[in-house]
């Protein structure tokens, strides 16, 4: 730590103790708070959880399936290897308390190189880009009305988006308990239109409109590859299982509220995606659903009209909410592995007023709009899930090798280690099978990207080479002083 940082540090913790004083208030030291109970934990699980995909990857399961049964199989089945790799999580989460997702984990299982590489590419690309491609989504629907009869210009898209990573950026750093209110509002507005949705599908069902559930394994897809094409849309759609781990050092009792938070709210996402799906498809045909720019759109103009309207806006209301929680656990990706030392040390300070990680939320933001420039959101979605769950597995993998390795850890929650060992299995399969089935040169540069990062873990991680410092020290010390932010300190 610099000799600026720790005077910055001091003149906050004075002033701040003068103030508490004065209004007999206790204070807090400089760290994230715990501010995120059952609820919220809850909220930004199933928040995360439903986005855009619910009404833009059924088209691409659909496509890639080739028929409503297997399409619906594919959905629950995407359900359940959600709840299991969440299961790995839950051990993990109430074994090591520390925020940052899979990132303390690989570093305790394998080394400080393997969490570096992790962190590289998830603070580069996954994070920003699964945040762009939200935000994109919620400009697409946010926008379209505007535009009837025609698809909105593409510059008024990026430019809603950018807007959208700003607004919810600001809020995830004026206040944690803001963000999180933001996040349970929008959580219940989707379920609302999910719950209108479901209960639409279910009418028409009483009323007899069953024909697209005939035949429904005809057309099924047989290729290796065009089934984990189909499971990797899937997975897009139920991507967050895993955000609350993101967050344990500012969850409220995280060795009952994570495993809880976990076993309510993936199952309860699980359950809407299904019956969602079964209310498409009692209104539209495979065709139709594959036509359909925008699915939820589609079904509401023909369901509900004229309260149709209502549709897009809670769609809306659903993108901004899931694009606030990948917000919420970006930060703290960053956060913690500037607090290790494989990012800046900038980016792991702390706002000495409201204790939010305004630094790392920033640079995240920062991050996305530039992501917002790339337009093909299904080849954004395709290569993400590829090294998304590269990682995945290598963290059920960190699992099995702890209980050889670190047996002397508390393990309040113990799955059955096969089933992290299937995690494992299935990480591998969503891996390969797609480029084993058709090998484009976009895997091999997403590889060399993952492994690119070693070229700057060499001089300045591993021999934190004297020159790095000098750069840093002075630029370090301008952006305390801009965004009022101190190193964090150790607490119990």
């Amino acid at each position: 730590m610099d000799e600026s940082g720790i005077r910055k540090r001091k003149e906050s913790q004075n002033g701040s103790t003068d103030l508490t004083k004065d209004n007999k208030e206790v204070v807090k030291a400089i760290a994230l708070q715990k501010d995120v109970g059952l609820l919220s934990g809850i909220c930004l699980i199933v928040g995360t959880m439903i986005g855009s995909g619910i009404f833009i990857s059924p088209k691409s399961v659909l496509l890639y399936s080739g028929a409503v049964g297997p399409c619906l199989l594919i959905w629950t089945a995407c359900g359940v290897l959600s709840t299991l790799g969440a299961l790995c999580y839950a051990e993990l989460g109430t074994m090591i308390t520390k925020s940052g997702g899979e990132y303390p984990y690989l570093m305790e299982a394998f080394g400080s190189i393997v969490a570096y590489l992790y962190s590289w590419t998830t603070i580069m690309v996954l994070k920003p880009s699964s945040f762009a491609i939200i935000t994109l989504s919620f400009a697409e629907y946010a926008s379209t009305p505007f535009y009837p009869g025609c698809s909105p210009p593409l510059i008024v898209t990026k430019c809603l988006a950018a807007a959208a990573i700003l607004v919810i950026t600001s809020i995830n750093c004026l206040s944690v308990k803001l963000a999180s209110y933001v996040q349970n509002f929008f959580t219940a507005a989707k379920l609302l239109i999910i719950l209108v949705i479901v209960g639409a599908g279910i009418v028409l069902l009483a009323q007899g409109k069953t024909e697209n559930f005939s035949n429904t394994f005809d057309g099924t897809a047989t290729s290796f590859g065009a089934i984990g094409l189909a499971f990797y849309n899937g997975l897009w759609a139920y991507d967050g299982w895993n955000q609350l781990n993101f967050i344990t050092e500012e969850l409220k009792n995280p060795f009952r509220n994570l495993p809880l938070a976990i076993v309510i709210g993936i199952p309860l996402v699980t359950v809407c995606y299904v019956l969602v799906n079964v209310a498409y498809f009692t209104v539209m045909t495979t065709t139709e659903l594959l036509l359909s720019p925008a699915v939820a759109v589609t079904f509401g103009d023909r369901v509900l009209y004229p309260a149709s309207w209502i549709v897009p806006l809670f769609v809306v209301f659903s993108t901004f909410g899931s694009a606030n929680g990948s917000c919420f656990t970006a930060g703290r990706l960053v956060y913690a592995s500037g607090r290790e030392g494989h990012m800046v040390k900038i980016l792991s300070y702390i706002n000495v007023k409201r204790y939010t990680p305004a630094p790392a939320l920033i640079f995240n933001g920062v991050l996305a709009i530039f992501y917002t420039i790339p337009a093909d959101i299904n080849t954004l979605i395709n290569y993400f899930s590829f090294a998304q769950w590269f990682f995945y597995g290598l963290t059920a993998l960190a699992l099995i090798v702890m209980r050889f390795t670190r047996k002397d850890l508390d393990r309040p929650v113990k799955i059955p280690v096969v089933l992290a060992g299937i995690m494992v299995l299935v990480s591998c399969y969503l891996v390969l099978a797609p480029i084993i089935d058709k090998p484009e040169l976009a895997y091999l540069y997403c590889t060399i990207f993952i492994f690119s990062g070693l070229i700057l873990y060499y001089p300045f991680v591993y021999r934190k080479v004297n020159w790095g410092r000098k750069i840093m020290r002075p630029i370090t010390m301008h952006l305390q002083l801009l965004m009022d932010v101190a190193p964090p300190e150790k607490t119990e």
